[in-house]
């Protein structure tokens, strides 16, 4: 498979470059040229033309296109702890207004590791609520 066609399905899909994120979409409309080599490798289904794509045929990755993305998509590049650290500041920030230096006072808590691990304020708090 060309880089071209891997970005072809990454896009078709909604991931990045890496092949990482939510594949919170499947499909994808143009290039016809582009897209029938993929299918050719079982890669996309192509469907018929609809009014809502203007016209033109429309694609979708099959199950073996959604497993050569994670196989062929480059790793991503290891990221430091501080670059880590920034990450998740600026995750937190969109939802919590605070400056870095609270963030780091914030990120020490009990409550922000339980957030990060995933447990539920309800398991943590028990009768309290």
């Amino acid at each position: 498979m060309t880089s071209e066609q891997l970005h072809i399905l990454q896009h078709a899909l909604g991931v990045d470059k890496y092949g990482l994120g939510e594949m919170y979409r499947n499909h994808y409309v143009g290039g016809v040229e582009d897209c029938r080599p993929l299918v050719a490798l079982g890669y996309m289904e192509e469907c018929k033309p609809r009014a809502i794509s203007g016209g033109d045929p429309w694609f979708y990755v099959t199950k073996e296109g959604k497993i050569a993305v994670s196989l062929e998509s480059p790793k991503p590049p290891k990221i430091t702890r501080s670059q880590r650290r920034m990450i998740d500041y600026r995750d937190f920030a969109d939802a919590f207004d605070c400056s870095f230096k609270d963030f780091l006072k914030i990120e020490k808590t009990d409550w922000y590791k339980n957030m990060k691990a995933g447990i539920s304020p309800a398991s943590v708090l028990g009768d309290y609520l």
